[in-house]
């Protein structure tokens, strides 16, 4: 299983803007969604997070728009787990059309581990990281995304 699909959802009418096309913002909140899914296979869903005080935040996030994405479309998201390590996550998240491999969108992001009456950061707990760890080489074979590690920066 080396596609992990986390999330899946139509484009709603109020993420549209005036020309009927994805907003930016939602990008961010549909890999939002799919980072809250992740978060349940590597075992910190609800009642995890409430028992151990301990989530994720996001300390960066890349967001490519590669393809306009409109009203109504059917999208799901494939998350790779890049890496990990003690307290941090590195994932890949894409955006596909329903029933199509072709990418259109792709945010990369750095998450920590952190201990929610600091806050401050935390190593995973031993199941997360096993978890991670059969995330990892499930992925194995996996290529190298294709936006990963990209720098924003005009030629000089």
């Amino acid at each position: 299983m080396p596609t992990l699909i986390t999330y899946r959802t139509p484009i709603q009418e109020d993420w549209v803007d005036y020309n009927g096309h994805l907003r930016d913002a939602f990008y961010l909140l549909i890999f939002s969604y799919a980072t809250d899914a992740l978060m349940e296979r590597i075992g910190l869903d609800t009642h995890a997070r409430g028992r151990s005080g301990n989530s994720l935040f996001t300390l960066e996030a890349h967001i490519n728009y590669l393809h306009e994405v409109k009203l109504g479309t059917d999208v799901r998201v494939q998350t790779q787990i890049i890496g990990f390590d003690r307290k941090r996550l590195h994932v890949y998240h894409s955006l596909h059309r329903a029933g199509f491999d072709e990418v259109l969108a792709a945010s990369e992001q750095m998450l920590l581990h952190v201990d929610l009456a600091g806050p401050k950061s935390a190593p995973f707990a031993e199941t997360s990281v096993a978890l991670l760890q059969g995330l990892v080489e499930e992925q194995g074979d996996l290529p190298p995304p294709a936006y990963l590690g990209r720098v924003m920066q005009l030629p000089a």
